[in-house]
């Protein structure tokens, strides 16, 4: 199960990795566009770019945290970090979010000249390459079942959102003339909220992974199903499932036949448990417990 966990976040670092390299590249010509251009939707797209940056910076770290074995000090691993670094990309995009809604208002109460139309060309581009990194850092999330991971690709989607609308708002002051102008900083308003949106569908499974929620009932079924399938078990209860990182623990109570030994009641738990782990590798972690058939717990 190591060696998974391992896989895994290798996959994910990878990604990191790239998504980091790319938001440094585009926010760099975001700002520059920003201010040649007379946008401050670009800009405020170039801060959301650089909270891509950092809060892809802590994913990194959280991924080389989270994916060292366990300890003494932490017998379960380090699971647990990947949900706080989810939590603080949340944290992140709020922060940016705050930062351009002050900005977005102040630049709506101050008049200014209308952006110019090649930063459309820029924003086209930006656009287009941060949806294709958001499908490859959903799709690798994904495969690896790790919520930082698919956290990290939400906040590239975020990101091209705000883009869209900002795209929109500079679109509207140009064609629009005089009096048209504050189009942008609207749009670089609405990019806040579409953001700060973005923010809470992050945290909010990274809250329930830290709180131990049942963040997915159909795949507690899918255990009780697979215990079931095993020679010597008669009923499958209490099947109790938490998230650590990209790794799953379950905890389960299997009844069996009351008349067998221990030694035959502890063959069928690791039965059940080496079936289940064959089937479903992503769990690193199964604690089962035998009770006699008639038992009532």
């Amino acid at each position: 199960m190591q060696q998974g966990n391992e896989a895994a976040n290798a996959a994910g670092l990878k990604t990191t990795l790239i998504g980091i390299v790319v938001s440094s590249i585009l926010a760099v010509v975001k700002a520059l566009g920003g201010i040649m251009g007379n946008s401050y939707a670009l800009i405020a797209d170039a801060i959301e770019s650089t909270t891509d940056i950092v809060s892809s910076g802590m994913l990194y770290v959280g991924l080389k945290w989270s994916g060292k074995p366990a300890d003494k000090e932490h017998p379960y691993g380090h699971g647990k970090a990947e949900a706080l670094i989810a939590l603080g990309i949340a944290l992140a995009l709020c922060f940016a979010a705050g930062v351009i809604c002050v900005d977005s208002i102040h630049n709506i109460r101050t008049p200014h000249k209308a952006p110019k139309a090649f930063t459309l060309i820029i924003l086209a581009g930006v656009i287009i390459t941060k949806e294709i990194l958001y499908r490859y850092v959903i799709k690798t999330g994904e495969e690896i079942n790790s919520g930082a991971v698919k956290a990290d690709a939400f906040h590239h989607r975020s990101d091209a959102i705000s883009s869209g609308a900002a795209f929109i708002g500079i679109a509207i002051g140009i064609l629009g003339g005089p009096g048209y102008e504050v189009a942008d900083d609207w749009a670089a308003l609405l990019a806040a909220i579409v953001i700060v949106i973005n923010a809470w569908l992050i945290a909010r499974p990274a809250i329930g992974e830290l709180l131990d929620e049942e963040l997915q009932p159909e795949l507690n079924e899918r255990v009780k199903e697979l215990a079931s399938e095993v020679d010597g078990v008669v009923f499958v209860q209490k099947v109790h499932i938490r998230k650590m990182g990209v790794m799953n623990h379950a905890d389960m109570h299997v009844w069996v036949n009351k008349d067998l030994t221990v030694e035959q009641g502890h063959s069928i738990a690791h039965a059940v448990k080496d079936h289940i782990q064959h089937v479903l590798p992503q769990f690193a972690y199964i604690h089962i417990h035998i009770e006699p058939d008639g038992h009532v717990d």
